[in-house]
């Protein structure tokens, strides 16, 4: 049996001059306490162990009393609460994030990134926009790498934000030369949404599936129409699908890309807010033009308004006889279309760049036409049976007829147009829109622009994509129409009550600017007032000066914002995309000439001038007339060092001078600017 263990105390002076009280408990000791022995002995000492006998006391557990007070568990409070704290903001960004891409279709992403750019862009110019930048190699590298963020964040946004930049591009010729090879590469092109995308838009606008709207059916149902569900193209706004009706008709179906709704009024409100921005931060005269531009792409993505203007200007020009048999309108189904699905008629042609095609040797028939000139029928090509749809019908399946007999066996053939007809077909178009109508499509580029053949053997230009417009008042049309006439006869007089009035204050750069020529007409003051004071400087030292003169003369030509009429934005985009057309197709007609005239003739038969003013400008017509015919001279003149192989044509020249013209302003052109 275990012996117990006997306990006792003992009371030990150490060595080192310590008591230390023990309790022992078998052959081990327990320090209770120790206490500090003074010794009377200067020098350290050392003593033998003494052992102290005292009273045995059993062994007794210490009173509660006698314990420290419990302590509470740690409870980690702060921790906690900023634990709780990065819970609800990650629930509340994730919430956020999911709401913003699957409901706002990452509108608010897309907002966040633009000012987030802009508070950069903003803050690189700031510190770096000086004749020696502390952290760019030059002004022309912080442009650069300014216009590439700025290039790749229209790109990634996509959307209405390429709409946004083609139009502040319609206004880069004044700005630096790196943003202006940046805004070249603006095209309006984006990949296509999904069939799933499109039969929601169709679903959501008429409450039927396109099947049952268009009456297609895509199992090869007998008495049914067809429909490709592949869209023939796609830009940032919309997709075109083509279909065959029941009833035999070919449409183009255009479907406003379904993310578009939601993102439209966060794109436009971004715009705005940066543009305010930039305008208070650099003071340059911008806002003031903005909400007239959001106003303008906001009416781009509602086809009922774009439907509005195709069937308007069908009506006038129809009602123009110099024009009503040289153009065409596609007509548009109502029954079919709303706010974002627009239905109109096929269209068959050749795209306004296809030179080639174009002027190639006509091969389809003596007294015949183009498919679907003067609005005949599309019927399906000779020899060539019917498509019919199988039941295993893929999406990806092409269901269009090719008809291309036209082009001869060897496909070598074209419409056998000369070039000056087709130009100065569009050159009467868009000068009768301006000076005539005061309705003026601001979008012609190339793609929109389709050429046939007619019967008889003429040129028909059709005109598709009629979203942008605008529409001039009759003031605004008569006095537009005498500052041309008055650019071309150097009524310097006539100029300056012209564009004083709608608050400019430098005639000489707006007369330019308008005619997209030098105009050497005026007193040439302000240029020579940006040249002054550059002599001797250094190349960085110059570009900065003038950059910083030529803001200063922005500010004067916009010197009263209020009266600038905003229509010239986009007719200023119609004639420097006119100018470009004419010029890739090798300057065929004297394009200023023409436009004069129909400026001239205008105000002589505008139904809203008085039987008087009538006879006032019909005599100044037959002078103007007269005057022009220096402009002829000057037209003949560079087609024959054109054809002797020693120059360009007329509007190379006119770019060339341009150029000049705008070094002097500090402002370097690009050849992309004037193709629109």
């Amino acid at each position: 049996m275990r012996a117990p263990i006997r306990s006792y105390t003992t009371s030990i002076v150490s060595k080192s001059g310590l008591l230390r009280t023990c309790r022992s408990q078998g052959s081990g000791f327990t320090v209770i306490k120790s206490l500090l022995v003074s010794s009377s002995s200067p020098t350290r000492t050392f003593h033998t162990p003494r052992i102290l006998a005292q009273r045995f006391s059993p062994l007794v557990p210490p009173p509660p009393s006698s314990l420290p007070k419990a302590q509470a568990a740690k409870q980690y409070k702060r921790t906690r609460k900023w634990l709780r704290r990065l819970f609800y903001l990650s629930v509340l960004v994730g919430g956020a994030h999911l709401t913003d891409r699957y409901f706002l279709y990452s509108s608010l992403t897309r907002s966040a990134r633009t000012f987030a750019l802009a508070i950069i862009v903003a803050s690189d110019y700031k510190i770096n926009f000086r004749e020696h930048p502390p952290f760019a190699e030059s002004i022309e590298a912080l442009h650069a790498r300014n216009a590439e963020k700025l290039f790749n964040l229209l790109h990634t946004n996509g959307g209405l934000y390429l709409k946004i930049g083609q139009a502040i591009a319609m206004q880069s010729a004044v700005l630096p030369p790196q943003f202006q090879k940046m805004f070249s590469r603006m095209f309006d092109d984006a990949p296509q949404n999904s069939w799933a995308d499109v039969v929601k838009v169709i679903q959501e606008d008429f409450g039927k599936t396109p099947e049952e709207l268009f009456g297609v059916s895509f199992t090869g149902e007998p008495g049914k129409g067809m429909m490709e569900r592949v869209a023939k193209a796609s830009a940032s706004v919309a997709q075109v699908h083509w279909a065959r009706l029941p009833d035999g008709r070919e449409v183009a179906i255009k479907i406003q890309k379904r993310e578009i709704a939601q993102q439209v009024g966060w794109d436009l409100w971004s715009f705005k807010v940066v543009s305010w921005v930039y305008t208070w931060y650099f003071d340059i005269p911008m806002y003031s033009l903005v909400p007239y531009i959001t106003e303008r792409l906001m009416l781009e993505t509602d086809f009922q308004n774009e439907a509005d203007n195709a069937e308007r200007m069908e009506k006038l020009v129809k009602g123009e006889p110099r024009l009503r048999d040289r153009v065409y309108i596609p007509k548009v189904y109502r029954e079919l279309s709303s706010k974002r699905v627009m239905t109109a008629e096929w269209i068959e042609g050749v795209r306004l760049w296809d030179k080639a095609k174009i002027t190639a040797k006509w091969q389809g028939g003596w007294r015949k036409g183009s498919p679907g000139a003067c609005g005949s029928r599309l019927e399906l090509p000779r020899n060539s049976p019917a498509v019919n749809i199988s039941s295993n019908h893929t999406i990806g399946e092409q269901l269009k007829p090719h008809r291309d007999e036209w082009e001869g066996k060897n496909h070598k053939g074209g419409l056998g147009l000369p070039l000056r007809e087709v130009m100065q077909t569009m050159v009467d178009l868009f000068s009768a829109q301006m000076f005539l109508f005061g309705v003026v499509h601001c979008d012609p580029h190339p793609g929109n622009i389709f050429i046939r053949r007619t019967p008889a053997g003429r040129t028909e230009l059709v005109l598709l994509d009629h979203g942008l417009y605008v529409y001039m008042d009759p003031d605004f049309r008569h006095k537009y129409a005498l500052l041309w006439k008055s650019l071309m006869t150097f009524d310097n007089k006539t100029i300056k009550e012209v564009v004083t009035s709608w608050g400019v204050g430098n005639p000489d750069l707006f007369a330019s600017a308008t005619l997209l020529r030098p105009y050497s007409g005026g007193d040439k003051s302000v240029s020579e007032s940006i040249r002054k004071g550059l002599e001797g400087k250094t190349e960085s030292e110059r570009a900065y000066e003038m950059q910083q003169k030529m803001r200063a003369g922005m500010k004067q030509m916009l010197l009263d914002q209020e009266k600038f009429p905003r229509e010239l934005l986009f007719i200023g985009r119609n004639l420097r995309i006119v100018q470009g057309n004419n010029q890739y197709m090798g300057s065929p007609v004297n394009r200023i000439k023409l436009t004069g005239m129909w400026a001239s003739r205008a105000l002589t038969e505008s139904p809203d001038l008085s039987f008087g003013e009538r006879i006032k400008y019909f005599g100044g017509h037959l002078v103007f007339r007269t005057v022009l015919f220096s402009s002829d001279l000057y037209f003949w003149y560079t087609k024959v060092r054109q054809w002797l192989g020693i120059g360009g044509g007329m509007e190379d020249e006119i770019e060339a001078q341009m150029r000049n013209m705008a070094k002097g302003f500090g402002v370097e052109l690009q050849h992309d600017v004037f193709q629109g």
